[in-house]
């Protein structure tokens, strides 16, 4: 498929399987109806992103409120068929965790706080510190 001078494969477009309306938008995607999402011209909108074409990686920091609608910057995609890398990347963070479990007892020090002290000002639940002691463990290979 041909759109303007930007060529699209079959994989960047999806079929409707059922009618479905647009929120409140009165638009109706119809059955059958074959839908693109363009992505590259979503990231680089200035309704959502201020000054889109200066590279500005505090727009993903840390207590940086992002001033732009949920789906509009996926770049890694969503829904079922999100980011292949993603979920292999999740699976390699399980099995290093299970490797260092297998190998380690983690013990709290004298200087761990209990219960936790939890950072209040991010959206994801960080503690501000938790020492902690590693031993190798000898009753595994």
């Amino acid at each position: 498929m041909i759109w303007g001078n930007i060529v699209f494969d079959n994989k960047a477009e999806r079929a409707a399987t059922e009618d479905y309306v647009l929120g409140d938008t009165g638009v109706t995607v119809e059955k059958g109806m074959r839908v693109i999402i363009p992505i590259y011209t979503m990231h680089y909108d200035s309704d959502f992103f201020q000054d889109p074409e200066t590279f500005n990686p505090e727009r993903f920091m840390d207590g940086y409120e992002p001033k732009h609608p949920q789906y509009a910057y996926l770049p890694f995609g969503a829904g079922p068929r999100n980011c292949l890398g993603m979920r292999f990347a999740l699976l390699e963070i399980k099995m290093c965790i299970t490797n260092i479990l297998r190998h380690y007892r983690i013990k709290p020090l004298p200087t761990t706080k209990v219960p936790l002290e939890y950072k209040k000002t991010v959206f994801f639940l960080t503690v501000t510190e938790m020492p902690l002691k590693f031993e190798k463990r000898t009753d595994v290979k």
